[in-house]
């Protein structure tokens, strides 16, 4: 971290000075800014911020108390067409039964150097639109116009939210550089907060103590002796402290991402705002310090959660005649959930709560994760199975760090058999049990008891998935190849093959694969179990692929795993500040027997290894074996976790390594 540091705020003093001269005022973009070709301090970056500014507030409203004021102002520079993206800008908020945040006062423009001068395009109302994506949020966007390879946006806008406890979280990090940032928030001594800080940049906060004060009048009326009644304002004022946090930023590198991450933003640096308690004058406060325990207590005793267990009645004919023809607790378990799977088909919503309830839901035969998976718990439970919810974040949503109820986005099964707990995830039709869909794979969920009382239960699977490949070729004089390959997947590399491809006809399934293998020609394929879950799948076909070795002279050169081999080590990197997520632990082993050109024999061929990764982490074998007129090679991998630590990429990276170097290792063939 000490060379990060360095790095980071070295410049910063050195930045400060330069860019005292910098116009960041709204509309004050420069020619120089229009002119700059590339971002100096990462000449890869497609767009980078040149300021960016936000402000939060509190104010005081009469008829509803203190709300929350975000203002947002930035200018960003386009180097080339690839960075078009971030001329869309995309704001989400939130929307309740009584209050809504609001969105206002955008203003913003694009500038392009033109003939000689600044020339600037204002965007237009219709290039800024408002869509509710679900019952509690809705989306802001807008796109700026006549964007072009080295044009400048500026925009700035304002939400209020009535939601006075919740500070929305405050990103520091970008997917491209930020020049230079300013952050400043100002919060009334009656809100106490926890900050909570994410992400691998050292973030310096300044902080200090500044008065604020609140205007209000007030009315009173007051009788004369006649029956009239006079009114008189008065105006009045209350003083309090605020708390100003002030944050100054330059250089702030971007967060790219890197292969084998389960979601960067759990990596982007933010700041996070947790309420601790409230208290106002002459109150006597109210805390709202929690834990995952109360939040998940919460969740649990909503009517769209917890109750949604106990509404029975719905199902109770069906499920009788689902169990009647079992007697086996396991069979009567994958009869339940083969059952939900069947009936029900996911309408793409993922969210926690239900939205017009499990019973409508099954009434319709569609719902949410929440609709569906609570619906599996109940019949399990009314099945006389320990049967409970688990709360869940998708990877997408990222891993929740902190104690909210916004950590939590997904709903999972979970039933006792035998005396071990089995996961179920009832939305994808190719799921089994303790099989999950890949979105869900994310550390860990809570299981939540009858009485609301919650346990963590890990959700990265241990069993590993296998991919076994046979092949059997005949390698040609002219480097072409034909031969017979078998390859077998099991769990969750059957089910991703399942699930990728059940929209996709065989004929396009095999012409990309044949693509994928260098123009490949498949013949005679089969396929074994593709529907039947639970069991490995299996696919054997003929192939006739061209160009497989090199033939040079009186000798032909070749990679014996061929179209199989690892060419490329993934990891780049000098250093790796992030967890490498495999999803799940995996081998992929491949067996190929090889009959030589006639007229030729072995010259050279590669030395059998075996490389291990610490903390048996991992194995890499490679044998070769000469026989008459055959080789044989079998090559063996296996990852035995499916998260590496930080503190291992370094011995990854050098096992990927050992793994391209030796597959990419040649075969020579010499002419009798």
């Amino acid at each position: 971290m000490m060379k990060y540091k360095e790095i980071l705020y070295m410049p910063f003093l050195f930045f400060t000075f330069l860019v005292v001269g910098q116009n960041h005022k709204f509309g004050k973009v420069s020619k120089e800014e229009l002119l700059e070709k590339f971002y100096k301090k990462d000449s890869s970056a497609v767009a980078a911020v040149l300021y960016r500014n936000v402000s939060v507030s509190y104010d005081y409203v009469k008829s509803s108390g203190f709300q929350i004021i975000t203002e947002i102002h930035e200018r960003v520079k386009i180097y080339d067409k690839n960075g078009f993206d971030y001329a869309t800008v995309e704001e989400k908020l939130y929307l309740s039964n009584k209050d809504n945040e609001s969105f206002s006062g955008l203003k913003a423009y694009t500038y392009n150097w033109e003939g000689n001068e600044i020339v600037k395009s204002k965007l237009k109302s219709s290039d800024a639109f408002s869509e509710k994506t679900s019952k509690y949020y809705k989306e802001e966007k807008f796109t700026m116009p006549n964007v072009k390879e080295g044009s400048v946006i500026e925009y700035q806008y304002k939400i209020v939210s009535p939601f006075s406890y919740s500070i929305d979280e405050i990103v520091l990090q970008y997917d491209i550089p930020i020049s230079k940032q300013e952050i400043r928030i100002v919060i009334p001594e009656y809100y106490s907060f926890k900050t909570n800080m994410k992400g691998y940049l050292s973030v310096m906060p300044k902080n200090s103590i500044k008065q604020g004060k609140i205007n209000f009048q007030t009315k009173s009326r007051e009788q004369n002796g006649f029956g009239a009644t006079t009114s008189s304002f008065s105006s009045n004022s209350i003083d309090y402290t605020e708390n100003v946090t002030e944050i100054l930023m330059v250089d702030v590198p971007a967060l790219k991402d890197e292969p084998y991450v389960n979601n960067m933003n759990n990596y982007r640096s933010s700041i996070n705002y947790e309420i601790q308690y409230v208290k106002f004058p002459n109150s006597s406060g109210k805390s709202y310090t929690t834990n995952w325990e109360k939040v998940v207590k919460t969740i649990y005793d909503s009517d769209n959660f917890g109750k949604q267990l106990h509404t029975t009645k719905y199902f109770k004919d069906d499920l009788e005649t689902v169990l009647a023809q079992y007697s086996d607790n396991g069979e009567k378990i994958n009869a339940i959930f083969s059952y939900v799977k069947s009936h029900m088909n996911w309408n793409g919503y993922i969210g926690k709560y239900t939205d017009e309830g499990v019973k409508e839901a099954y009434k319709k035969r569609t719902g949410s994760t929440a609709d569906i998976n609570l619906m599996l718990v109940a019949m399990l439970k009314e099945a006389g199975f320990k049967a409970n919810p688990v709360l869940t974040s998708t990877r997408d949503n990222g891993v929740p760090l902190f104690p909210t109820r916004e950590g939590f986005n997904y709903v999972l099964a979970m039933v006792e058999y035998n005396g071990k707990n089995m996961l179920l995830d009832a939305c994808n039709k190719y799921t089994e049990p303790n099989l999950l869909p890949i979105r869900t794979i994310n550390w860990s969920g809570r299981v939540i008891d009858e009485d609301g009382s919650s346990l963590i239960v890990p959700l990265v699977p241990k069993k590993p998935s296998k991919r076994i490949t046979a092949m059997s070729v005949t390698l040609k004089d002219n480097g072409n190849l034909e031969g017979k390959q078998r390859e077998i997947l099991t769990f969750y590399n059957a089910y991703l093959f399942r699930n990728n491809n059940k929209d996709i006809s065989e004929d396009s399934y095999l012409e990309k694969k044949e693509n994928r293998n260098n123009g490949m020609e498949i013949s005679n394929y089969a396929i074994d179990n593709k529907e039947v879950l639970g069991k490995s799948i299996i696919e054997t076909f003929d192939f006739y692929v061209e160009s497989q070795a090199d033939v040079i002279g009186e000798k032909i050169f070749f990679s014996p795993l061929f179209f199989h081999t690892e060419n490329e080590n993934p990891f780049k990197l000098e250093e790796r500040n992030y967890p490498i997520d495999f999803v799940f632990p995996w081998e992929e082993k491949y067996t190929v027997n090889i009959k030589i050109p006639v007229g030729y024999k072995v010259s050279s061929m590669p030395e059998n290894t075996k490389v291990m990764l610490p903390e048996n982490m991992g194995m890499f074998t490679y044998q070769i074996i000469e026989k008459t007129n055959m080789l044989q090679v079998v090559v063996d991998t296996k990852l035995n976790q499916a998260v590496i630590p930080v503190h291992g990429y370094a011995s990854l990276k050098e096992f990927y390594k050992k793994i391209v170097e030796k597959e990419t290792e040649k075969v020579v063939l010499s002419k009798i």
